[in-house]
């Protein structure tokens, strides 16, 4: 049996076929859950999202999109990367709500390192300092948001960015450094600039 070309799936989905959202689950499920358990892996135990739980709700925001020009599988997991992060830093969001304030904690953040250890605190100001990064650099951002929260590879990355791997790699180096730089004790966000862009 042929694998269905899931760029094509991808784009019937957009053009409005109903049938392509259950066909493409299948040939992206695992993926997704690898993207899950990633993300999920410096969640305190007992998160309220196991990592069914946020590839479904992932899954449900992205077959939603219909704005999207779907380009490839990799395109497609980076955007998913994206969906997942969103709604762990929504999920944190609400638990630190839920706590009615607390100290804020420092983030840690060593070679890209963080998602070990992350907490609910961490990941917040790591979404924080991404959209600082952003506003200075979307395609920085971009690359670390597919890398950290996705853990997709450089050519995958340069796939859905639609950059070469060296770029890729000269946004990730200059993002992590101007990352580290953000997120320790040694400044605020506005006294780093990422280069390159």
């Amino acid at each position: 049996m042929p694998v269905p070309d899931v760029t094509q799936l991808l784009s019937d989905l957009r053009a409005g076929d109903a049938d392509a959202v259950d066909a493409i689950l299948p040939h992206v499920y695992g993926e997704l859950q690898d993207l899950a358990r990633r993300q999920l892996r410096g969640e305190r135990d007992g998160h309220t999202l196991d990592t069914a739980a946020l590839v479904h709700e992932a899954y449900l925001k992205l077959v939603r999109q219909d704005r999207v020009d779907w380009q490839s599988r990799a395109h497609f997991l980076g955007v998913a990367s994206l969906a997942m992060r969103r709604i762990l830093v929504n999920y944190a969001r609400k638990r630190r709500a839920e706590k009615r304030g607390g100290g804020e904690v420092a983030a840690t953040y060593h070679d890209g390192e963080i998602g070990k250890e992350a907490k609910t605190e961490e990941l917040l100001a790591l979404d924080e300092a991404l959209d600082g990064l952003a506003a200075r650099s979307e395609r920085q951002a971009r690359v670390v948001e597919m890398w950290f929260f996705g853990g997709l590879t450089h050519a995958e990355i340069a796939e859905a960015l639609g950059v070469s791997e060296p770029t890729v790699r000269r946004d990730w180096r200059v993002a992590r450094a101007w990352l580290s730089h953000v997120l320790s004790d040694d400044g605020p966000a506005s006294d780093g600039k990422p280069g390159g862009a």
